[in-house]
Formats: structure tokens, C-alpha cells, sequence
């Protein structure tokens, strides 16, 4: 199995605005109605040192694969307030899954919470756009999710 460094340096990997590291492995010729791109992909890889990727939502649909390493736990949550769990990883027979898709308009955060690292790709359909993207402030979560922020503080970038 490959170690981290290896991985950052073979995959051209750099430091992610959410916490991480990616490269954008592909851009969809095609274009939407309103002229977006068809579909983007980046591989994402959390590391012991880097194990957060913080509370965003993005406006596209994404669907995430895994590769390789230790399993990451997802928290999503809903625009109506619900709350979930899942876990992508190498091992079914835990509860792990393959693939997971998050829906435009969710809150997402993911943890590595053991091992070296964890590698997966992301499909954003359409295209991921910077603009898209709002990454989440303790204040917007307190006022909207007062609730949750207590256990979901360490999952805002401050």
C-alpha cells in the first residue's frame, strides 16, 4: 500500500480550501444549458494530519468513490435539518460503502478518524464551480442548526 507522501506526490495532490488534499482529474467537454461544465472529477485524500475535510455545501449533486486506505466518515446534513452518517471504506462487512452520493444543497463534512490516510474521487455533475461552494461558519450554524453545533463544532473551519 502506498503511504500518503507517496500518494500526494505520484497524484499531483495540493492543499484543498476544505481541509485535505486534491487535483481536478477531469473537466466534461460538454457544456450545459447554461453553459456549465457536463461533469468534473477530483481525486480527495485525507491524511492523519490533514484528517478533516470542513462543513461546505455545494450546489451540484457528487457522487464519491473510494480507492485506498482507512475508512471516512461522512456527516451530511439535510437543507431540512436531518442529520446522517455514512461511511465510505474498504469493508462492506463493517458497514463500509463503495460509493455514496451527495445531493446539491447538503451540508457534507468528512473525518478520517484512524490510520495514514484515506483516498477517494469525487464526480460533480453538473461541473464543480468555486461559486458553488459555501463552506460553513460557526455563526450560520449556530443560528440555523443551534442544536447540532455542539457536536458538530469540530467539523467547522474557524
Amino acid at each position: 500500500m502506498p503511504s500518503k507522501a507517496s500518494l500526494i506526490k505520484n497524484l499531483k495532490l495540493e492543499p484543498h480550501i476544505e481541509g485535505g488534499y486534491f487535483r481536478r482529474t477531469f473537466e466534461s467537454p460538454h457544456r450545459t444549458e447554461e453553459q456549465r461544465l457536463a461533469m468534473t472529477s477530483i481525486y480527495y485524500l485525507l491524511t492523519d494530519e490533514a484528517p478533516i475535510g470542513h462543513f461546505h455545501k455545494n450546489r451540484s449533486d457528487i457522487i464519491h468513490f473510494f480507492h485506498s486506505g482507512s475508512p471516512i466518515t461522512y456527516h451530511l446534513l439535510s437543507p431540512t435539518g436531518v442529520l446522517t452518517q455514512t461511511t465510505l471504506g474498504p469493508d462492506p462487512d463493517q458497514g463500509h460503502q463503495f460509493q455514496l452520493l451527495v445531493k446539491g444543497g447538503y451540508w457534507k463534512a468528512s473525518q478520517l478518524s484512524e490510520g495514514e490516510y484515506g483516498l477517494i474521487s469525487e464526480a460533480v455533475c453538473p461541473g464543480f464551480e468555486y461559486s458553488d461552494m459555501q463552506l460553513a461558519s460557526k455563526e450560520l450554524f449556530l443560528a440555523q442548526y443551534p442544536a447540532l453545533l455542539s457536536g458538530l463544532e469540530h467539523l467547522i473551519k474557524v
